[in-house]
């Protein structure tokens, strides 16, 4: 799959297979998080490759956004060093990476919020400093997601050209 296709197809997938992901899209995955570019090459994320059942459940049972976490096959934590400027830009960035690396390779996402982080943290060993961005959990789509069917606002109500307000199309 191309770039601009699994941009234009990439859906959130909230329901997943009990099906493992082969370890080398697992690696895929988190290096496409690892290669993502970062302000001054700080790279200051840190990723928890998560596959223990017990404690995807347990990471479920914390999120309540994220309840589904608990089906996953695999969960990536993403944790950033709590003094950077731009840990939460370049971490997005990476999240965003490594979702895109997965639908590729039609291993479907979500980010889940980590608002309970301070429950969260212990059961990672995720140390002080360091703070708990997202869990991202991953994994083979349950159901067919569709080809791409987005509901967007048209490009002309979200863009603009050479100055707000000036339609882009």
């Amino acid at each position: 799959m191309d770039t601009f296709e699994a941009i234009r197809t990439l859906l959130a997938v909230r329901a997943f297979r009990d099906a493992p992901v082969p370890e080398d899209v697992v690696r895929e995955i988190v290096e496409a998080g690892h290669l993502t570019a970062s302000a001054g090459n700080g790279q200051p994320w840190h990723f928890i490759v998560v596959q223990d059942k017990d404690t995807l459940r347990q990471l479920g049972a914390l999120s309540p956004s994220g309840r589904y976490i608990a089906q996953a096959q695999l969960a990536v934590v993403v944790a950033t060093d709590a003094n950077s400027a731009y840990g939460v830009s370049d971490a997005s960035r990476a999240i965003q990476d490594m979702l895109l690396a997965a639908w590729s390779r039609g291993v479907g996402g979500n980010w889940v919020g980590a608002r309970d982080a301070a429950a969260i943290k212990p059961v990672l060993g995720i140390p002080e400093g360091v703070d708990l961005l997202a869990i991202v959990p991953f994994g083979y789509p349950a159901q067919s997601v569709g080809a791409g069917k987005k509901q967007r606002k048209p490009l002309g109500e979200v863009a603009s050209r050479e100055r707000f307000g000036q339609p882009f199309a």
